[in-house]
């Protein structure tokens, strides 16, 4: 769930649902960011939450979206991710995941990256240079975003939920006029909070040959 009661109006260029096919409206003009808004199951969320951190799978490669089941499987294997239903189904959505986001921006390629995050990485509010990007949390707090007015940092923020995937624009994407969407990773260095990141960009240009 979003870490608040209801998107505030200055937000309104970010669509959030608890439909899969809100995803797709990153497309229309004045939409900056598209929040699938879910709960993964219990049981599947306590797993998660408590693996131990050297057990969480790791990853960064360039592949096509039919792969990311096997690299995700493989990436358990060298991680020691415990065999089991819920490892299954951490790969089957990441590989869901991908294939959606693939679709809906038209990429024949993807960026992945799997994170294990336990410091404050990328803490400022920024906005990512690349055409678009997913990102999904499936262990501790989730992306955070902004609307600024000019310079500085949002005065509301919203947190978004373990398991929501959101898609964003990046400056190769831009939203004319800049909607003032900006982002950043929680700041949790030194609170011992260990987050698992799915991060997927699109390869473009030479890259994607």
């Amino acid at each position: 769930m979003l870490d608040r009661d209801n998107v505030q109006e200055q937000d309104t260029c970010v669509r959030v649902s608890t439909s899969p096919h809100v995803l797709g409206q990153i497309a229309e003009p004045d939409c900056a960011a598209a929040v699938w808004q879910r709960d993964l199951m219990p049981a599947f969320q306590a797993w998660i939450d408590n693996l131990p951190p050297e057990h969480l799978p790791k990853a960064r490669v360039i592949l096509r979206p039919d792969a990311v089941e096997s690299a995700m499987q493989q990436s358990c294997e060298i991680a020691g991710t415990p065999e089991g239903e819920e490892r299954d189904q951490l790969v089957n959505d990441m590989s869901h995941l991908a294939q959606h986001f693939a679709k809906v921006i038209k990429a024949g390629w993807l960026r992945l990256r799997l994170d294990v995050v336990d410091t404050n990485a990328c803490r400022k509010f920024h906005m990512d240079m690349i055409r678009a990007r997913l990102v999904c949390t499936y262990r501790g707090t989730g992306t955070q975003y902004g609307v600024v007015q000019g310079d500085g940092d949002p005065t509301r923020i919203t947190t978004i939920g373990a398991g929501s995937p959101m898609v964003m624009r990046g400056t190769l994407w831009p939203t004319e006029p800049d909607s003032g969407l900006r982002h950043r990773s929680p700041p949790i260095e030194g609170t011992g909070e260990v987050r698992l990141l799915l991060v997927l960009d699109p390869v473009e240009g030479p890259d994607a040959a």
